[in-house]
């Protein structure tokens, strides 16, 4: 795979970083909880514009029960003055730097997205989308990404690709649509988050009663 480091592919790294970080500002500011209904999962695409190119991000975005971002995937496709796609992969920081994140799909050969940047919340690794890898993430069935992390330990995280095809062949989302996915999302996080803290509290408890 080739390496994402040209100038130009920069430029629109930061056009494509500015489109996801809003998705994901917006995932964050929502706090209203949707009750009695299944929490969103798996791929989905929004669309918006960045000066004067239209992008258009397909994603999808694994948490622990915590709320900490352990994956996120951006395959970003920018149409206008600039004219880049790129496949882009999100995680934790604490990651020895720079073998790269190994991706392997369906147990075939792995690959290497090399690193391009590491912001305070998580590094991003990225290459440039090839119809290649595009066909490849349509005809799998599932994704296993690994890092190494400040450990020298391995850290797989899978990540199914069903309905992958739908998110990236169909429509994008709605403004009103993502809104309710985001708030979709911060309620199980926030319902994972209480699940955990209980579990913890009552761990500690019964750690007290036995000394």
């Amino acid at each position: 795979m080739p390496s994402a480091t040209s100038p130009k592919l920069s430029r629109a790294t930061r056009i494509a970083g500015a489109a996801f970080a809003l998705t994901m500002m917006g995932a964050a500011a929502s706090h209203a909880q949707q009750q009695g209904e299944a929490p969103p999962e798996g791929w989905f695409k929004v669309c918006t514009k960045q000066e004067d190119n239209d992008i258009c991000n397909v994603q999808n975005i694994k948490a622990a029960a915590t709320g900490q971002l352990l994956t996120a995937i951006n395959i970003i496709q920018i149409k206008g003055k600039v004219n880049r796609e790129i496949f882009q992969i999100a995680v934790p920081t604490g990651r020895i730097l720079p073998p790269g994140i190994g991706m392997q799909i369906d147990g075939g050969k792995a690959a290497k997205v090399p690193y391009s940047i590491c912001l305070p919340d998580r590094c991003i690794a990225e290459v440039v989308l090839s119809e290649q890898l595009i066909a490849s993430l349509k005809r799998g069935n599932s994704m296993v990404l690994t890092t190494i992390n400040f450990q020298n330990q391995q850290n797989p995280i899978e990540m199914s690709l069903s309905g992958f095809t739908a998110a990236f062949d169909g429509p994008a989302l709605q403004k009103s649509e993502l809104e309710d996915r985001n708030q979709q999302l911060q309620a199980e996080i926030e319902k994972k988050r209480e699940e955990f803290q209980k579990k913890l509290k009552a761990e500690q408890e019964k750690a007290k009663a036995g000394n």
